[in-house]
């Protein structure tokens, strides 16, 4: 072989390196997720990192339940009947994700892949009146479960694998920059490929940011649900009506005291003509 071949090969076998390399670490990135779920007090929420190049890049806590309808065979074996199924999503799971600068993606998997749970995000810039603006969302919830297992469903007609889907979702609407932050619940309702039933996802003790994380493993500044925002301003406000109260009847007393001060200073003038005589 002579020098211009050889340097051909080299070329391409540095080509197949550099493919390989670019493919591994395409890999690599996806596969940089934890699962920190013990890391929370509640024993019903999990905590999943996402990172790429050794930086985070999506952070999400939460705790979540599915209630999933499904049919049996009522006792005459000739009716079908309903029952429901609660699945929680269990600590230690699986976790797989990815980071855009405009649409993430984490999912999660458990009990054997028996149950499979994707979130995807996306960012969205538009004008206002004020100028430009960018909010993130909770675009798509999708939940894959298996009424074959035995756990939750028991003698399950049409066992098998469903998959239940959001339809036209707008959730956790959050301006760039911001993590989200709602402790109350929120259902989402889910279209199932099982006919004719409705899946809910149930979350709560949500803290979320897939964009635009700043400090690793730290959420960035918390944009609040209006949920929260109503329940605390609940239960400030007796506090703060009580201090104005308190407030109202401090000064009140604070002017009885001066003006009784004031009065009791002042040189009485007798009413009565016959009491002049007593006085000089």
């Amino acid at each position: 072989m002579g020098l211009r071949g050889r340097a051909v090969l080299r070329m391409d076998l540095l080509g197949v390196l550099l493919i390989l390399f670019h493919t591994v670490a395409q890999i690599m990135a996806e596969q940089e997720v934890e699962n920190l779920s013990g890391l929370s007090t509640n024993p019903e929420k999990d905590i999943f990192v996402v990172r790429e190049n050794g930086t985070t890049c999506l952070m999400a806590e939460f705790a979540a339940k599915f209630s999933v309808p499904y049919d049996v065979w009522a006792s005459n074996y000739v009716d079908l009947i309903t029952e429901r199924a609660e699945i929680a999503l269990t600590r230690g799971a699986e976790v797989q994700g990815r980071c855009g600068h405009h649409e993430s993606e984490l999912q999660v998997f458990w009990v054997d892949r028996a149950y499979t749970l994707k979130m995807l995000f996306v960012k969205e810039s538009y004008n206002t009146s004020q100028g430009p603006e960018a909010k993130w969302k909770l675009s798509l919830v999708q939940f894959v479960y298996d009424s074959s297992e035995k756990t939750h469903f028991k003698d399950a007609v049409r066992a098998g694998k469903h998959t239940a889907t959001s339809h036209r979702l707008s959730a956790l609407v959050t301006p760039a920059g911001k993590s989200y932050e709602c402790q109350a619940q929120q259902t989402i309702s889910l279209a199932s490929s099982d006919p004719q039933k409705t899946v809910s996802m149930i979350l709560s003790a949500v803290h979320i940011q897939p964009f635009d994380i700043i400090s690793d493993f730290v959420f960035s500044e918390e944009h609040k649900c209006p949920v929260d925002e109503r329940e605390q301003l609940e239960e400030t406000l007796p506090l703060i009506l009580g201090m104005i109260l308190g407030l109202v009847i401090v000064i009140t007393l604070a002017i009885y005291h001066v003006h009784h001060k004031m009065t009791a200073n002042q040189v009485q003038i007798p009413r009565d003509r016959s009491e002049y005589k007593h006085m000089g």
